[in-house]
């Protein structure tokens, strides 16, 4: 962890992750010092990219994208060209929440989220297996969403 960092800026970062919604003047509160050095502090972390974003966390069901689905891929070639080419065209499916390069059986690992399993049968057969380099997907059906988006732990 930085060195520029104190109790207060990692106090700071672990309230806003569990509540993206704080105002300042809470924060500051939450904190212990006053709502400019506060917004000062939080000027700081977003300039020195501790944040990477902030938006609202959406309910997947209620805007009918209630199915989970992994998808391991493996690719017909490990070049840098073909990586390059699967993950320009991957980033483009707005079904796609993650795509990670990963270690093992696969060479990605994707996380989509559909209606049902119909939608995902669609998406499957017009999308997935078009991407560049596609030799084989094998897919996951998650059952239950035990753990989702964690804060971190520092």
């Amino acid at each position: 962890m930085a060195d520029s960092l104190d109790r207060i800026d990692l106090k700071i970062l672990r309230l806003l992750q569990k509540d993206g919604r704080l105002t300042n003047a809470e924060l500051a509160d939450s904190v212990a010092i006053s709502p400019a050095t506060c917004h000062r502090r939080l000027q700081r972390l977003f300039r020195d990219g501790y944040f990477s974003g902030v938006r609202a966390l959406v309910d997947p069901s209620k805007v009918d994208l209630g199915a989970l689905v992994m998808v391991g891929v493996v690719l017909d070639r490990s070049t840098p060209d073909s990586f390059a080419d699967f993950e320009a065209a991957a980033a483009k499916l707005s079904c796609v929440l993650d795509c990670h390069l990963v270690a093992g059986d696969f060479d990605y690992f994707l996380k989509i989220r559909v209606g049902d399993m119909a939608d995902f049968n669609r998406i499957h057969g017009s999308q997935l297996i078009a991407l560049p380099g596609v030799r084989q997907t094998r897919t996951f059906f998650v059952m239950k969403e035990v753990v989702d988006n964690r804060p971190l732990d520092f």
